[in-house]
């Protein structure tokens, strides 16, 4: 069976490794989509410097799937259109992702709208599924495998991910048509549970392995781990992150990220690890077991002015008033990571 396959120079991308964030959505105080702010989101994203963007993954809100909302098919477009525009123009090029949920039929058919417009490949959540066995997981992620490249993802239980053990990402990695995976589970242990199951497959040259763990984002890009399969010993790396963190001060993140790879120095570095440590328990709203992830980062981009407001499509998400105390603190207590005065220089520019 033949597979729909990544463009070698998007598979020579995602393998060198990019910044990818994962995209916010823009809603108006009625809670309806706010184009002229989604666009610009985009536009900010690949003016930073990001080698890829993911839209309709858990930072955009999974409720865009519930039919009475009916924003996943927008938010792909808007950002395709922004993406192919920006490719036209500069010709480097962007990984463009797409998250895929629900089970079977719905992965399958939000496979089949992001293929169809020109995504490269899907972020597979599990999350749909709670309580099945391995087997029933690994098939569903073979079934849309055929419809378009896949990377898996390991999101936290914290904000509705699952245990998922070793010998799923050996399995998993077997898929012919895995070509990456996130790793979000916010536990070293989980994490390690990954790079082993990749190693053991096998397919470790053909998996770009990228962190997802926001609490730990420069630790895991200065790992190496080493490891020995079949008594032969082995070296794997995490070579980028797609992260909901990095949709903020996405600029200096660029920054950092091109430092690492050139080899910066170590001690400092781990350093600035504990400080974006420390910026990201406020944005996620750690102090209240995450409750507060999504709004934390709505408002360091309502700051900033990328957004108009901190709404999500679902009302109950509010920023407490101790979250807000905290981005302020970090605020100050770090300036040199925040990306203000570029926004600042080109805001209008992406608003038009």
């Amino acid at each position: 069976m033949s597979f729909p396959e990544l463009p070698q120079e998007i598979s020579t991308a995602l393998h060198a490794g990019q910044v990818i964030p994962a995209h916010p959505l823009a809603l108006t105080a009625s809670r309806t989509l706010d184009e002229r702010h989604q666009r610009a989101l985009t536009r900010y994203y690949l003016d930073a410097g990001a080698g890829g963007i993911a839209i309709g993954v858990h930072t955009t809100q999974f409720e865009i799937r519930d039919p009475q909302i009916g924003l996943y098919k927008p938010v792909l477009k808007l950002a395709n259109e922004e993406i192919d525009a920006f490719v036209a123009k500069s010709g480097k090029p962007i990984i463009k992702i797409a998250g895929i949920a629900g089970r079977t039929e719905q992965a399958v058919r939000e496979a089949e709208f992001a293929a169809g417009l020109g995504y490269h490949a899907g972020l597979i959540s599990l999350a749909a599924f709670t309580h099945e066995e391995n087997d029933v997981l690994l098939n569903h992620c073979r079934t849309v495998s055929q419809t378009i490249p896949l990377i898996g993802f390991y999101l936290q239980r914290a904000v509705g991910g699952r245990k998922l053990d070793v010998n799923f990402w050996r399995e998993f990695s077997n898929i012919e048509n895995v070509v990456a995976i996130k790793m979000a589970p916010f536990n070293r242990y989980d994490t390690l549970d990954v790079v082993r199951g990749v190693a053991e497959s096998g397919r470790a040259d053909q998996i770009a392995l990228y962190t997802g763990n926001d609490d730990n984002i420069i630790a895991d890009l200065l790992t190496k781990y080493s490891l020995v399969v079949d008594k032969k010993p082995m070296q794997m790396e995490i070579v980028g992150g797609l992260l909901g963190h990095w949709a903020v001060w996405t600029k200096k993140v660029v920054e950092i990220f091109n430092k690492i790879k050139k080899g910066a120095s170590f001690p400092e570095l781990l350093t600035l690890g504990t400080q974006i440590t420390d910026c990201n328990a406020a944005f996620f709203d750690a102090a209240h077991d995450f409750s507060g992830c999504i709004v934390g980062i709505h408002e360091v981009l309502r700051k900033q002015g990328l957004l108009q407001g901190i709404w999500t499509l679902n009302p109950n998400e509010q920023l407490s008033a101790a979250q807000k105390e905290e981005i302020d603190r970090v605020y100050a207590a770090y300036p040199e990571l925040n990306d203000d005065d570029f926004v600042a220089e080109s805001l209008q520019k992406w608003l038009a």
